[in-house]
């Protein structure tokens, strides 16, 4: 049996490279120069007497056994993250280093709202945010880089706690001299497929847009562009079509300097929910659940 073992720094040296097959992203991922990566790795592979990564000027692949290594190095560096939440969970609560992911329709429009409180009323918290998609976003949770995660559901989250914070309603969204006109209230069927812009794929709330809507067609007809919910305001501030923008979006302001009407749209589940999100059995639970209250109360 080898005298040394591997050190956690190597083990996550590995698994950033796996995650964006690129020395320099992975680098720039872990916060080190990519010599210093390449130096971890290196000696990972001589400690271990294998070779995990084959690499070539335009290609890193790694070896059948690198990618067996790879997922043991996940469960290990989960375990490792899920000890560090444990010795903080007996601490004060609320309090040390905490990561949390963010999809990009919720954080630009709640989190101005809540982190002033929070900073003033939580001092202590050293909330680390990184705002992706939510399919990143679980992803992370699960491989241990975010500690919990705040989302719209439904979606697909895998073993996790939930804690649901508040509906928020969809809204349609037109150009003000639109000349069908639009209702107090829009239904499904008042909505033109042909018109409709919604976020490119990626975006949970391009599902949860369909979804409320419950027509098929929409899926094949609706132009899926968007890269942001800004960009495709500007899209129909422009007369391009039509949307459906969630209420805090709204509430927020982002069609402040437009012209565009938004009017409820009138459906069995023209709403989404916004939930606090993290790994099942997690020792700090308890923690999570006092940051949705405060999350909530924002």
């Amino acid at each position: 049996m080898s005298t040394y073992l591997p050190t956690l720094k190597q083990l996550q040296y590995l698994v950033a490279l796996h995650e964006h097959g690129h020395f320099g992203r992975a680098a720039d991922s872990c916060f080190v120069s990519q010599s210093t990566l390449s130096a971890g790795l290196r000696e990972l592979e001589s400690l271990l007497g294998v070779v995990l990564v084959e690499r070539t000027r335009r290609v890193v692949r790694f070896t059948p056994l690198g990618n067996q290594v790879v997922a043991k190095a996940h469960r290990l560096l989960r375990e490792a993250e899920e000890l560090s939440e444990l010795v903080q969970s007996h601490g004060a609560p609320l309090a040390g280093e905490l990561r949390m992911s963010v999809i990009p329709t919720i954080a630009p429009f709640l989190l101005p709202r809540i982190l002033p409180r929070l900073r003033k009323e939580r001092p202590q918290l050293k909330l680390f945010l990184r705002e992706e998609p939510s399919a990143a976003a679980i992803e992370s949770l699960h491989h241990g880089r975010a500690d919990c995660v705040l989302l719209a559901l439904p979606y697909a989250t895998g073993e996790v706690e939930t804690e649901v914070l508040f509906k928020d309603e969809l809204l349609v969204a037109f150009p003000k001299d639109d000349p069908r006109d639009p209702p107090a209230t829009i239904t499904a069927d008042l909505i033109d497929e042909n018109r409709l812009l919604l976020l490119e794929d990626g975006h949970c709330l391009k599902e949860h847009a369909l979804a409320a809507c419950n027509r098929p067609e929409m899926r094949a007809s609706a132009t899926m562009i968007g890269t942001s919910l800004h960009t495709l305001v500007q899209m129909v501030d422009n007369g391009l079509g039509l949307t459906m923008l969630p209420k805090m979006a709204i509430d927020a302001g982002i069609l402040h300097d437009t012209q565009i009407v938004a009017r409820p749209l009138k459906a069995d589940h023209a709403w989404r929910d916004i939930a606090l999100v993290w790994r099942r059995n997690s020792p700090r639970a308890e923690e999570f659940h006092m940051l949705a209250q405060e999350l909530r109360a924002g």
